[in-house]
């Protein structure tokens, strides 16, 4: 097994969105022909020429004192557009919580899972993908539009019509996608009995989160058990596995770890670092999370 040191990735292919600038805890960004401004944790350095408020914006989030939050904007907007990457086209909502629906820094892990599922595909092989905590279906479409196979899973309902809004965008209503709504682990669990097999994992989980009735996830904790899990439906040649995670407090190097334990006899190769967005305004780099790959190179 060979193991690549962390580094960073930019997800710098978009034509439809640009994160234009940032500063004093906020982004300023171009979701297609609107144009969003929305506070961003990271963001702990000042603005580049100036301090105010920037004044070409569609749609600001004021963050509350109390939590949460509210959007204003100075003109009315529709309640979804839509934005392309390539030939995917997905929904754009802003939402209460201040997100689109949309984490524009994971096209880079889009076009390289592309690339494997279309190598497989060319070698012959047919590929089933399983991504979990799939959120909108960014992933999933992407996996589909490649040819894969993809079961979809998250234990909001919400999202995972979502996400069946964005494949039929994409021209993939009729692909081969399994829609699930449930709790990740209980569900790979399921399918350990089922004896069902998937030759690649995506999966994306939260800091914390709640299943589908309830039940309470933590990455620190849960994470490892999860992929002990993952890994008894892993196919006998598997063609990746991908870990997204957006905790500041985990480096790469734990995902690369995990995934070093995880995989071990599989041979391959692991590759992590962070995943960032390139800001138009100074050529700084927003960093944006963190990921780990495991690739076959049989």
């Amino acid at each position: 097994m060979t193991i690549d040191r962390p580094g960073l990735i930019v997800a710098d292919n978009w034509k439809d969105y640009q994160l234009l600038d940032c500063g004093m805890g906020m982004k300023h960004e171009q979701w297609g022909p609107y144009t969003l401004v929305r506070p961003d944790p990271q963001i702990i350095w000042p603005r580049t020429g100036g301090n105010g408020r920037w004044e070409n914006w569609d749609g600001f989030y004021h963050r509350s004192e109390t939590g949460g939050g509210k959007w204003e904007y100075r003109k009315p907007l529709p309640d979804h557009w839509s934005i392309r990457y390539g030939n995917l086209t997905f929904k754009i909502h802003p939402t209460s919580f201040k997100h689109t629906g949309l984490f524009p820094e994971q096209a880079v892990n889009w076009d390289w899972f592309t690339a494997r599922i279309k190598a497989a595909k060319a070698a012959g092989r047919e590929v089933n993908v399983l991504n979990l905590f799939g959120y909108t279906g960014a992933a999933s479409v992407a996996a589909a539009a490649a040819g894969a196979s993809v079961c979809h899973v998250d234990a909001a309902e919400g999202m995972v019509k979502w996400c069946r809004e964005n494949a039929a965008l994409s021209g993939l209503a009729d692909a081969p996608v399994r829609y699930i709504t449930d709790d990740c682990l209980k569900f790979v669990r399921r399918e350990i009995k089922r004896g069902r097999k998937y030759d690649a994992i995506i999966m994306d989980p939260p800091t914390y989160g709640r299943g589908s009735t309830g039940e309470m996830w933590k990455l620190e904790d849960h994470l490892w058990e999860l992929l002990k899990e993952c890994k008894e439906v892993l196919s006998d040649r598997p063609v990746f596995v991908l870990i997204n995670a957006y905790t500041a407090r985990l480096s790469p190097t734990v995902v690369v770890n995990l995934l070093a334990g995880l995989m071990s006899g599989a041979g391959g190769r692991i590759s992590g670092g962070e995943v960032g967005l390139p800001i138009r305004r100074d050529g700084k780099v927003l960093p944006c999370g963190i990921f780990g790959r495991w690739e076959s190179t049989a």
